[in-house]
């Protein structure tokens, strides 16, 4: 092999290693105190977001939340620079998520939301 092929080659397999490594080591960086996604069940008349059809790949934070025992969801740490969010998937992204597609849902810091009958006051708290 010529020496500027073998070059060549090394620097694609340096770009792809790096670019995996971009995708994957975000999710493991985190920094300060962690957020939270909180439930909390509310009786109300205004406008809610359905989220009976929603899966727990698509709004993990969420399902979450609904689902444990306290109304919160698994803690989610910043990235240092603001480097992890563009990477990885966060509660910010589901609140915003369903406030694009439900406009009269969204409240001042959060979102309403129903699922399973049931209304709840959705939001990203840091304790």
């Amino acid at each position: 092999m010529r020496r500027v092929t073998r070059n060549v080659v090394i620097a694609i397999v340096v770009v792809v290693v790096a670019l995996l490594a971009l995708g994957a080591l975000p999710s493991y960086l985190g920094s300060g105190d962690p957020y939270y996604l909180t439930v909390e069940p509310i009786e109300t008349n205004d406008t809610l977001a359905d989220v009976n059809n929603v899966s727990d790949r698509r709004y993990p934070y969420l399902i979450g939340a609904i689902e444990s025992a306290d109304g919160r969801s698994e803690g989610y740490q910043t990235g240092p620079f603001g480097m992890k969010e563009s990477f990885t998937h966060t509660p910010f992204d589901e609140v915003g998520a369903l406030t694009k597609q439900v406009p009269g849902a969204a409240t001042e810091t959060g979102v309403r939301v129903r699922r399973g009958g049931q209304a709840y006051r959705v939001e990203v708290v840091r304790p």
